[in-house]
């Protein structure tokens, strides 16, 4: 009988299912949905919010869809991962039901909570121990809600990170992480426990957080009646969660200090291992609590994010040609431009605030557009370059951190599909690339297998993770993208400048 893991990853874009065979390794089948993006709602500028209900309707409709096509018989399942979206909030009542839809990772709305919080909690405190400053997080959401929303927050029972609201869903039990609960500020790293101090600040309640339990851990079992919403077989335990970014680093198998991994999605971001408590006194990069870290091993996350990156990708599509123009298209046009797309700049800003930016809400700019000479294809590759030189920006507040920062894995997805943004990557950082075949739910999958110790090691666990290209820096480019990201820099040092009234 065949050993196989399920792999959940609930994005904001769309939530994607995977069955892994453990024996080999290899994913069996794999499928996101919904069919197109789903959407996002922002009833006010900056905010961003998602029904919790929709991504489940989209989870039950994966595990369907993968159960049927790997063939799925009984006794074969033998443990379920979940990967999310990270910082989001989703609030629950006793009787479990959703008080408000989640405020998700890129709403800007409780800056200003973070803020108080910081300039009240002081940096002496927020840094050491939090290893960042509040800012727009989780717990800086549900302060929001506290202040704002006093009728929904008296009936709060739990409070939830995304993931954590699917595993409910699938076993009746309302748990959270370590990993999760640093994710959102909530964690003081020299205590090594929930931040009171930070509770006390924001006066959140105690009670509200749920039971911690490790990342790698039997976590829960399919209750009865999400077996009958799902197909699935009652009782098989949940045994990994993770937030999305520490899940893909994992799935590529970024464990160890100096160990780099890179995604492109709806956001873009680069995430470190360290094993000592690093942080950005300017909280511009995060340091979270990374899945395999433990008091005898400390591991640590460090996590450059820029929100305008797919997004503005997408955006593009919609405006210049919609289903009629493919990402294949629209990468082979952007390659048609010349390095630095003959001096026109994206500043990719536009999906809230940016941390790398402290929180300043820039947007996003078009600069030197000349109406005699650029067209589609300049405008597309000033995009790439722009978001890769958004990403460079943080990439060199991680090396001013010490980090260690010479390859970085990436899955083949999204963004690092396209050539060109492939070659602006490695060589505006000047890094090497390898690319992997794998994504966040194959990630999930493999974490399921060692909580549920199906995997006695983490060799065996990434047995199948293929390798399919290294890309390393050309030098005889490197000072044309380098002029490429000063030219990039300096526009954006001329916005941020303030101006006269």
């Amino acid at each position: 009988m065949r050993s196989l893991l399920l792999g959940l990853d609930i994005g904001s874009s769309s939530v994607k299912a995977c069955i892994l065979d453990a024996g080999s390794g290899k994913s069996l089948a794999s499928k996101a949905f919904p069919e197109v993006e789903m959407s996002i709602q922002s009833p006010q500028s900056g905010w961003a919010e998602q029904d919790p209900e929709l991504w489940w309707e989209y989870v039950k409709q994966g595990i369907r869809y993968v159960c049927q096509q790997a063939q799925v018989k009984t006794g074969e399942l033998k443990s379920i991962g979940i990967a999310y979206q990270m910082h989001g909030l989703v609030c629950v009542d006793k009787a479990k039901q959703v008080l408000r839809p989640s405020i998700i990772w890129c709403d800007s709305r409780a800056v200003g909570q973070g803020e108080k919080a910081f300039q009240e909690l002081g940096a002496s405190y927020c840094l050491p121990h939090l290893l960042n400053s509040p800012g727009n997080f989780t717990a800086s959401k549900l302060r929001w809600v506290i202040e704002n929303q006093p009728e929904i927050a008296s009936q709060i029972y739990k409070i939830m990170l995304p993931g954590d609201y699917i595993a409910m869903k699938l076993t009746g039990e309302i748990l959270t992480s370590e990993t999760g609960l640093s994710e959102g500020i909530f964690w003081d790293f020299k205590e090594n426990s929930i931040s009171k101090a930070l509770l006390k600040q924001m006066d959140i309640p105690m009670e509200w957080i749920p039971e911690i339990v490790p990342s790698f851990s039997v976590q829960g079992r399919v209750h009865q009646e999400a077996a009958l919403e799902t197909g699935l077989e009652k009782g098989i335990p949940i045994s990994y969660r993770a937030g999305d970014q520490p899940n893909n680093a994992f799935s590529l198998q970024v464990l160890h200090p100096g160990e780099l991994a890179t995604t492109a999605g709806t956001s873009g971001t680069v995430y470190g291992v360290a094993n000592t408590p690093v942080y950005d006194p300017k909280s511009r990069v995060n340091t979270f609590v990374h899945v395999n870290h433990s008091q005898s091993t400390p591991s640590y996350g460090v996590l450059l994010c820029v929100n305008g990156t797919g997004i503005l990708n997408s955006w593009l599509k919609r405006l210049l040609g919609g289903s009629s123009l493919s990402y294949e298209e629209m990468n082979a046009l952007a390659a048609g431009a010349p390095i630095g797309a003959d001096h026109l700049t994206f500043l990719p800003f536009g999906n809230g605030v940016e941390r790398i930016l402290q929180n300043i809400p820039l947007g996003a700019h078009l600069l030197g557009l000349d109406l005699l000479k650029h067209d589609q294809k300049h405008i597309l590759r000033a995009a790439q370059e722009g978001i890769v030189s958004a990403l460079t920006y943080g990439f060199r507040i991680m090396k001013d951190m010490g980090m260690d920062l010479n390859t970085v894995k990436a899955g083949h997805a999204n963004m690092f599909l396209s050539p060109l943004f492939r070659e602006t990557f490695v060589q505006m950082n000047q890094v090497n690339l390898e690319l992997y075949d794998t994504d966040g739910a194959q990630g999930a999958a493999r974490g399921a297998g060692i909580g549920a110790g199906i995997f006695t090691s983490e060799e065996e666990a990434f047995q199948g993770l293929a390798l399919l290209q290294t890309l390393a820096p050309d030098a005889a480019k490197a000072d044309r993208y380098e002029e490429v990201y000063q030219t990039w820099l300096a526009r954006l040092e001329q916005l941020q400048k303030p101006t006269d009234n």
